[in-house]
């Protein structure tokens, strides 16, 4: 299960992501936010993180306008590796390397075609498990 969360500026681009995973055949949970509406991202970055860290959803998605605040947010959660992803390259390396659980983007700087990319290539690339990964995970968690 994906958790999938915006702040108001991230919510189009949200309801793009999802379409593509119902496209894809994937379950996700939206934790919202669910318009245009001014919110505060801390919310949904909460809520999306605290679904991984319980064990109800495996990996995150987390838009607002830049990724910025609401991947820090996200980090703030112990067990949360949120990388804000711009581009495939770093949604790649960011699972092999870090086993992020959140990619974090921003819909006032990366388009769509170019997000739901980045979405593909973080859910699709797995954890390497490599030995000197695992090592620097553990020193991020402790």
């Amino acid at each position: 299960m994906i958790a999938i969360g915006c702040d108001h500026g991230g919510y189009a681009l949200k309801q793009e992501i999802i379409e593509h995973l119902k496209d894809r055949g994937l379950d996700y949970k939206d934790y919202g936010c669910y318009s245009t509406e001014a919110v505060d991202y801390p919310v949904y970055a909460k809520a999306v993180a605290n679904a991984i860290v319980s064990g109800e959803c495996e990996k995150g998605i987390l838009i607002c306008g830049t990724g910025i605040g609401i991947s820090i947010t996200a980090n703030k959660i112990k067990g949360i590796r949120a990388a804000l992803c711009g581009d495939c390259f770093s949604a790649q390396a960011t699972r092999e390397h870090n086993d992020a659980n959140i990619v974090a983007l921003g819909a006032r700087v990366t388009g769509p075609g170019l997000a739901i990319k980045i979405v593909d290539t973080f859910l699709d690339t797995p954890f390497s498990n490599d030995e000197r990964h695992l090592r620097r995970i553990q020193m991020i968690e402790d």
